[in-house]
């Protein structure tokens, strides 16, 4: 995903810097389900049923709640480790599942 480019980023990310970049990443895909067209595709996609408009409303308002709320750093502490660790502000394979999972909690409100 994102990727150090100027030398001055190159030093040692601080846990700040990461817990940002974590808190970045997670905002671009809610951002994306605050979108109609985007969130009933998801809904169509894993659940195979259509979401009301009322359910519609109601997921992006706890999307929106979850866009202004802290990064929860238990959920996301090994994604945090590795990132130090490797000094990287790129995601390994797999690590999108962590930001999915989040959000997927929020939907399974709305799929009954």
């Amino acid at each position: 995903m994102k990727k150090l480019d100027s030398p001055q980023e190159a030093v040692t990310l601080s846990v700040e810097k990461v817990i940002d970049l974590v808190r970045q990443l997670r905002n671009e895909l809610i951002k994306e389900f605050l979108i109609d067209s985007n969130l009933r595709s998801y809904f169509l996609k894993e659940y195979n049923k259509d979401v009301s408009p009322i359910k519609i409303e109601f997921a992006k308002r706890d999307l929106k709640e979850l866009l202004i709320s802290p990064v929860d750093l238990s959920h996301y502490a090994a994604l945090i480790k590795q990132m130090r660790e490797s000094n990287s502000a790129s995601l390994a394979e797999g690590n999108q599942e962590l930001f999915y999972r989040e959000i997927e909690a929020i939907f399974k409100k709305y799929n009954y």
